[in-house]
């Protein structure tokens, strides 16, 4: 199935029969929550479905589980953001993704881990990390809360199918068959493979009778065209604004902050922020990105800076005056490479034609994107159920009874800095909550 291009569910397919797809018996369980995926919004569905006193089985594919809550951060997991607001998602409705950040917010989450003995630190950034700085903290206290609510986790037990019953819900693992009240999908989406995430719930959401709108890589490293001179400053990492213009060179897209050079083309927070906007934008059409590294500044106040030094120091060669602001390497590579100006032109000597090359390289240099480095190294997915087919108060389909959806299944996609691992908490907060009530 090409989970990029959702097909049509008909209804007569969603009515599937415990006879015709399950191995159902008298004595097949029964649990009243199921949740299918425990990662960080799996298990937070879990403890919250537990705590209501809802018999509760959370239902992992991954013999270990929270792959992707351990390497975040750097292996300290960045839990949550100083502030998060709906804007800085992108997706689906920031009106319904509001409504679901405000029934659990910053700091509800930074009460509930502190509960859970999990003191958390702020950093300049605004990100909130363990004060241990060690991402087992966090998983290791989520896994031990589930356990004490009352739910059992199951690891190595993937699930194959859900399918609607009289009561419920059948389900097929891997490990046997159960039966479940309801159902809270939660497993993930495309982003890092390896960590357990291949879309499967994808098939499932369609097979129940959701849509799902067309998946992207996001928060993913971007590729530079083979041998650009940007690769070999590998390591430089630096300040710069980023723009996506269109085809007209209208500005559609605009990030601030940190950029690394690499051996394979640019990564870091501001590249990973732009990165799906990039992805979206050049498969409907022609799409560009230029880098201002001289945040701030404009093609007009950077030309009189550099007037104004010249007539102060006419002597003063254009590299010692651009390393001011930016590393030797960058400097040395914008002026040779980026403007074709020679760096050690002294500023009295320097031509209004070079002058002017050197501030577009400065303030408006293109880069030539040639792809992204895809799921494997993308820390998220874009794309997914759309959230105005769920109760955002409830977490549960319209169009399916009994079924709830949370975390990155859904069509919700944050900025780098915890954003993610915010969503993921106040969603499966909601669906754990309200699947353990009913």
């Amino acid at each position: 199935m090409n989970l990029t291009k959702p097909h049509p569910i008909h209804p007569q397919n969603t009515q599937l029969t415990a006879e015709s797809k399950t191995n159902l018996s008298a004595s097949t369980p029964w649990v009243d929550v199921a949740i299918v995926g425990a990662g960080a919004a799996g298990l937070m569905a879990a403890y919250f479905a537990a705590r209501e006193g809802a018999t509760t089985l959370a239902l992992d594919g991954a013999s270990r589980l929270g792959a992707k809550i351990l390497i975040s951060g750097g292996g300290r997991c960045n839990v949550t953001h100083e502030r998060v607001r709906a804007e800085d998602f992108n997706g689906s409705n920031r009106n319904l993704v509001s409504k679901v950040l405000r029934s659990f917010g910053v700091h509800d989450a930074i009460a509930f881990f502190r509960d859970l003995g999990v003191e958390l630190k702020r950093e300049e950034t605004g990100k909130l990390f363990p004060v241990t700085d060690r991402a087992a903290t966090v998983l290791d206290a989520l896994v031990g809360a589930v356990g004490r609510a009352g739910a059992e986790i199951r690891t190595a037990s993937r699930v194959v199918s859900v399918a609607p019953i009289g009561e419920g819900f059948a389900v097929e693992t891997v490990t046997g068959s159960l039966r479940a009240r309801r159902i809270v999908l939660s497993t993930g989406g495309l982003s890092i493979p390896k960590s357990g995430s291949d879309g499967a719930g994808y098939a499932m959401a369609q097979a129940l009778g959701q849509s799902v709108t067309p998946t992207l890589p996001a928060l993913v490293p971007l590729l530079l065209e083979s041998g650009h001179w940007l690769t070999a400053l590998s390591g430089v990492s630096c300040d710069a604004t980023l723009e996506l213009r269109d085809a007209r060179g209208r500005v559609r897209q605009r990030v601030q902050g940190s950029m690394l050079l690499t051996h394979f083309g640019l990564s870091g927070p501001a590249v990973l922020d732009m990165s799906r906007h990039w992805i979206a934008a050049s498969s409907g059409g022609e799409a560009a990105i230029v880098a201002n590294f001289v945040p701030g500044e404009d093609f007009e106040s950077v030309e009189a800076w550099i007037v104004a030094e010249a007539k102060a120091g006419p002597r003063r060669t254009l590299l010692n005056l651009v390393r001011s602001r930016l590393s030797d390497r960058l400097a040395d590579g914008l002026l040779r490479e980026g403007a074709s100006v020679a760096p050690d032109t002294a500023l009295g000597r320097l031509a209004r034609d070079d002058r002017r090359r050197v501030v577009h390289a400065l303030t408006a240099l293109p880069l030539p994107i040639a792809g992204n480095r895809g799921y494997a190294f993308a820390e998220v997915t874009a794309g997914g159920v759309p959230l105005d087919e769920v109760d955002v108060t409830t977490m549960e389909s319209k169009r399916c009874r009994g079924l709830f959806l949370c975390g990155e299944i859904l069509d919700v996609d944050g900025r780098i800095g915890g954003f993610n691992f915010q969503w993921a908490w106040a969603s499966g907060r909601v669906a754990g909550s309200a699947a353990g009530k009913i």
